[in-house]
Protein backbone atom coordinates (compact mmCIF):
# COMPACT_ATOMS: atom_id res chain seq x y z
CA UNK A 1 0.00 0.00 0.00
CA UNK A 2 2.89 2.30 -0.54
CA UNK A 3 1.53 3.74 -3.27
CA UNK A 4 -1.25 5.36 -1.05
CA UNK A 5 0.96 7.63 1.23
CA UNK A 6 -0.33 10.79 -0.22
CA UNK A 7 -3.08 9.79 2.10
CA UNK A 8 -1.06 9.71 5.21
CA UNK A 9 0.54 13.36 4.26
CA UNK A 10 -2.81 14.96 3.39
CA UNK A 11 -4.35 14.27 6.53
CA UNK A 12 -0.90 15.63 8.70
CA UNK A 13 -1.18 19.11 6.19
CA UNK A 14 -5.20 18.79 7.00
CA UNK A 15 -4.93 18.61 10.62
CA UNK A 16 -1.66 21.39 10.23
CA UNK A 17 -4.15 23.60 9.20
CA UNK A 18 -7.43 22.68 11.08
CA UNK A 19 -5.41 23.14 14.23
CA UNK A 20 -4.35 26.74 13.03
CA UNK A 21 -8.08 27.61 12.74
CA UNK A 22 -8.85 26.12 15.48
CA UNK A 23 -6.38 28.38 17.71
CA UNK A 24 -7.59 31.28 16.02
CA UNK A 25 -11.25 30.39 17.02
CA UNK A 26 -10.45 29.60 20.43
CA UNK A 27 -11.83 25.52 19.95
CA UNK A 28 -11.05 23.35 22.76
CA UNK A 29 -11.03 20.00 20.76
CA UNK A 30 -11.40 17.84 24.09
CA UNK A 31 -15.03 19.44 24.46
CA UNK A 32 -16.65 17.08 22.90
CA UNK A 33 -19.58 18.49 22.97
CA UNK A 34 -18.69 21.91 21.79
CA UNK A 35 -16.78 19.70 18.67
CA UNK A 36 -20.40 18.21 18.33
CA UNK A 37 -22.00 21.62 17.72
CA UNK A 38 -19.11 22.76 15.31
CA UNK A 39 -19.27 19.49 13.43
CA UNK A 40 -23.03 20.30 13.18
CA UNK A 41 -22.98 23.72 12.18
CA UNK A 42 -19.82 22.60 9.39
CA UNK A 43 -22.79 19.52 7.98
CA UNK A 44 -25.43 22.60 7.43
CA UNK A 45 -23.63 25.33 5.94
CA UNK A 46 -23.87 24.41 2.61
CA UNK A 47 -20.89 25.61 -0.13
CA UNK A 48 -22.78 28.91 -1.01
CA UNK A 49 -23.12 29.45 2.80
CA UNK A 50 -19.12 28.99 2.98
CA UNK A 51 -18.27 30.59 -0.27
CA UNK A 52 -20.12 34.03 1.22
CA UNK A 53 -18.42 33.36 5.01
CA UNK A 54 -15.25 33.18 2.62
CA UNK A 55 -15.49 36.50 1.55
CA UNK A 56 -15.89 37.98 4.84
CA UNK A 57 -13.94 41.02 6.28
CA UNK A 58 -15.02 39.29 9.17
CA UNK A 59 -11.58 37.45 10.48
CA UNK A 60 -13.32 35.24 12.90
CA UNK A 61 -16.19 34.50 10.05
CA UNK A 62 -13.74 33.43 7.63
CA UNK A 63 -11.45 31.12 9.94
CA UNK A 64 -14.66 29.61 10.81
CA UNK A 65 -15.65 29.35 7.02
CA UNK A 66 -12.17 27.88 5.65
CA UNK A 67 -12.55 25.34 8.82
CA UNK A 68 -15.37 24.33 7.40
CA UNK A 69 -14.01 23.70 4.60
CA UNK A 70 -11.11 21.56 5.56
CA UNK A 71 -13.47 19.30 7.18
CA UNK A 72 -15.25 18.55 4.07
CA UNK A 73 -11.86 18.09 2.77
CA UNK A 74 -11.29 15.65 5.44
CA UNK A 75 -14.04 13.42 5.08
CA UNK A 76 -13.56 13.49 1.45
CA UNK A 77 -9.76 12.02 2.50
CA UNK A 78 -11.47 9.30 4.68
CA UNK A 79 -13.78 8.60 2.02
CA UNK A 80 -11.31 8.06 -0.74
CA UNK A 81 -8.80 6.49 0.99
CA UNK A 82 -11.53 3.88 2.27
CA UNK A 83 -12.09 3.34 -1.06
CA UNK A 84 -8.97 1.93 -1.78
CA UNK A 85 -8.75 0.05 1.76
CA UNK A 86 -6.75 2.70 3.47
CA UNK A 87 -7.42 3.70 6.90
CA UNK A 88 -6.94 7.37 6.98
CA UNK A 89 -6.42 8.82 10.31
CA UNK A 90 -4.09 12.37 11.89
CA UNK A 91 -3.61 12.92 15.45
CA UNK A 92 -5.74 13.98 17.83
CA UNK A 93 -7.44 17.02 16.59
CA UNK A 94 -8.28 15.28 13.54
CA UNK A 95 -9.89 12.29 15.28
CA UNK A 96 -11.76 14.92 17.45
CA UNK A 97 -13.12 16.62 14.79
CA UNK A 98 -13.77 13.38 12.49
CA UNK A 99 -15.80 11.69 14.89
CA UNK A 100 -18.00 14.55 15.76
CA UNK A 101 -18.62 15.09 11.74
CA UNK A 102 -19.52 11.50 11.62
CA UNK A 103 -21.86 11.13 14.64
CA UNK A 104 -23.52 14.59 13.39
CA UNK A 105 -23.77 12.54 9.54
CA UNK A 106 -25.35 10.07 11.00
CA UNK A 107 -27.89 11.83 13.24
CA UNK A 108 -28.96 13.76 10.59
CA UNK A 109 -29.41 10.53 8.19
CA UNK A 110 -31.50 9.30 11.53
CA UNK A 111 -33.36 12.34 11.98
CA UNK A 112 -34.13 12.95 8.04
Amino acid sequence: MSGFGHFDRDAQELEREIVRRGIALGIDWNDAAAVRVLAREALACDPACNLEALRSPDLKRRARAELFALAALMLRTMTQSAEFGVHTHGGPVWKALGRALIEEAERRKTEG
